[in-house]
């Protein structure tokens, strides 16, 4: 990936910033921790953007700036500075290593696709493991994967061998625009071929006529109920608001109990009446 002179200097004066000696470290984390020395901060941080570049070089290949991938370095590496506690017997090193490569898969993982991808823990994983798996399995970087090598690296992840081959076909295909053309003549653009999952005309139709037979259906079934049956099913059952078993049993003049058995005996007697015309009844009563 080409560097401007820019970078380039930035780059090499990285590298030949001296290491600091343990002690040394020590006191400048501890300068800035207790007085807030931002001199010290500044000499802890120059000290180790080596860090920041060698891994800015490892994750070039997903195809973003090197520029862009050093300041999401640099940003981790302020970061661990300003949280690293010297009095833990760590390198800060090793602190600022961690902070630093999580920064920069975050930022690889929300600039790689316009789509977001890799939000789980696994997905993840397989994200940034994925072409070292090619790799290893002698499989080209070009191409999608065959069904064999998806089987190897799935087990190897004890990863489910679909999430496998989804990341594979998202890695390998990359971005395309909507209205891309598909055919020769550029007459069809890849938008025309996109399944639309909404419902159609009659699907739409269907479900109005289906709606309205089961409303239909269960009110016959409720005139079947006694008047206060009717009631607290309809409140309990039938109604957006939420309606309790005390509000009820105050309006008839009983016990929450007594009133519980009864929207118990209604539902029981519901079910019988609906079960000649579905076999699903408590869809219709808002039952879990």
């Amino acid at each position: 990936m080409y560097a401007s002179p820019g970078q380039r200097r930035f780059i090499r004066d990285s590298m030949a910033t001296p290491l600091l000696e343990v002690e040394q470290e020590a006191d400048l984390a501890r300068a800035w921790r207790d007085r807030r020395d931002e001199r010290a901060m500044q000499q802890l941080v120059s000290a180790h953007i080596r860090l920041v570049v060698a891994a800015a070089y490892k994750f070039k290949r997903y195809g973003l700036m090197l520029e862009d991938l050093i300041q999401e370095g640099n940003i981790a590496l302020l970061l661990a500075a300003d949280r690293y506690d010297p009095d833990r017997g760590v390198r800060f090193s090793t602190y600022a290593s961690w902070w630093i490569r999580a920064n920069m898969q975050d930022f690889v993982l929300r600039n790689w696709s316009i789509v977001r991808g890799g939000t789980t823990t696994a997905q993840k994983r397989l994200f940034f493991g994925l072409q070292r798996l090619r790799m290893k399995i002698a499989e080209s970087t070009d191409q999608m994967l065959t069904s064999e090598a998806v089987d190897d690296i799935a087990e190897e992840l004890a990863l489910p061998a679909k999430l496998v081959a989804d990341m594979d076909a998202r890695m390998s295909g990359g971005d395309k625009s909507l209205d891309a053309p598909v055919t020769e003549d550029g007459a069809t653009e890849l938008h025309e071929l996109v399944p639309d999952p909404s419902p159609g005309p009659e699907d739409v139709a269907i479900m109005f006529r289906d709606s309205a037979t089961r409303s239909r259906w269960l009110k016959e079934a409720l005139r079947t109920l006694p008047d206060r049956e009717r009631r607290i099913i309809s409140e309990r059952r039938l109604s957006d608001r939420a309606v309790t078993l005390e509000d009820l049993g105050k309006e008839f003049g009983i016990t929450k109990e007594r009133t519980r058995q009864l929207e118990v005996r209604a539902l029981a007697r519901l079910r019988a009446a609906l079960a000649d015309r579905t076999d699903r009844p408590s869809d219709l009563l808002l039952e879990s």
